[in-house]
């Protein structure tokens, strides 16, 4: 996938696999909730509280 250059200039831009430290799950904490991120074997990710 190609991003352009205003794209990544609009917003922070992270990549999920840094997220994960290379595995497929990582929490993410939003205002004292945690959720789940999970990178699937087809490549989609999956966000869940």
């Amino acid at each position: 996938m190609t991003i352009s250059p205003s794209f990544t200039q609009a917003l922070p831009a992270h990549d999920a696999e840094d997220l994960t430290n290379g595995g497929n799950q990582a929490n993410i904490l939003l205002n004292g909730q945690v959720y789940t991120l999970r990178i699937t074997r087809a490549g989609k990710l999956i966000l869940t509280k």
